[in-house]
């Protein structure tokens, strides 16, 4: 399956609470943990033709990989989870999938409220 889109998360934990969420072809990158402008360039330049999600966690290390995202990547689009969750990997399922269908991510009905 070809992916459409690219979505950027700190850690595997991330990753797999937005795996059974998505319904739609979506590469998602793990920066696992912080990251210099190197790294993110080089780990998301395969994928400089496709729009780009950050979704960080609501903490120092997510702020720090969110400022660099903003700065090498200007065209992201910053996605947030509620600080009370902290992390994406906490977020529950029906929350996420609100969150990236504001964004036009598509989601599996089953996690709409």
């Amino acid at each position: 399956m070809f992916s459409e889109k690219v979505i950027l998360v700190e850690g595997k934990s991330d990753k797999l609470r937005l795996i059974p969420v998505l319904d739609e072809a979506t590469e998602i990158i793990c920066t696992n943990g912080t990251i210099s402008n190197v790294k993110l360039e080089e780990i998301l330049s395969p994928y400089d033709d496709l729009p780009i999600y950050a979704f960080l966690d609501a903490d120092k290390s997510g702020e720090q990989i969110r400022s660099i995202v903003k700065k090498e990547f200007p065209e992201a689009i910053h996605l947030y989870t509620k600080s009370m969750y902290c992390e994406v990997a906490n977020t529950p399922l029906d929350v996420l999938a609100s969150i990236l269908k504001r964004v036009n991510i598509k989601v599996r009905k089953e996690f709409l409220l």
